[in-house]
């Protein structure tokens, strides 16, 4: 399937076929398209309605959702999930994914360090975020950090600059840059950490009050 005609990620030149998100997640259970699979717990793989308006794309699952299999649920999508209500964002209404569907880690004596997936592996995992996008067709994707904005738009969309913005890209439903959550649990500064936060809330508010052109 070609990548431009169905509307999924910039770094798919393929994506997988299927019927409903219930196919495509069955499918995906065994998935071996790259290294990650053999240290991760399980695949987490994206969830949500089926006919959902707004696709929530972050980078990848953390410890929390490898072990229970559901994407944002640890420190990062509590505070997620808190912005979400304070934006006026009903996360049932959304179907929530990453980029990359195994866990990415350093081990570090008994603890699991988030590590960032590289090209490889986001294009690899563009098989199924593309068919994810390509069955929901939604009005609105909601980029939550540089991985999930590489991982649909290409190398050449930049977060800092375009940040708070809706870009069109053709053939492709458009998308919201934001930050990651998990950016806002790492910032030191209680005044900048607010401001950051009152900006991401901010752009929550604008994808609930998304129309389609």
């Amino acid at each position: 399937m070609n990548i431009a005609a169905s509307g999924g990620p910039a770094l798919a030149l393929e994506v997988a076929s299927a019927e409903s998100i219930a196919e495509l997640r069955h499918q995906a259970e065994g998935c071996t398209r790259c290294d990650l699979y053999r240290n991760a717990t399980q695949i987490v793989f994206g969830e949500g309605p089926g006919k959902a308006e707004i696709v929530l794309v972050g980078e990848q699952p953390g410890d929390r959702e490898d072990l229970t299999g559901r994407p944002f649920v640890g420190p990062a999508g509590n505070l997620f999930d808190r912005c979400l209500e304070e934006a006026g964002l009903d996360r049932q209404r959304c179907y929530v994914t990453n980029a990359v569907k195994h866990f990415k880690f350093t081990p570090r004596g008994k603890r699991r360090l988030h590590a960032k997936p590289n090209a490889g592996e986001i294009r690899r995992c563009a098989w199924w975020l593309g068919a994810e996008i390509d069955i929901l067709q939604p009005k609105l994707v909601v980029a939550l950090g540089a991985t999930a904005l590489y991982a649909l738009l290409g190398p050449k969309a930049k977060l800092t600059l375009q940040r708070g913005h809706i870009l069109y890209p053709a053939n492709h439903p458009p998308v919201l840059v934001t930050i990651h959550p998990s950016y806002l649990l790492r910032i030191r500064d209680e005044e900048d950490r607010h401001r950051q936060r009152r900006d991401f809330v901010s752009d929550l508010h604008r994808a609930a009050e998304f129309r389609p052109r």
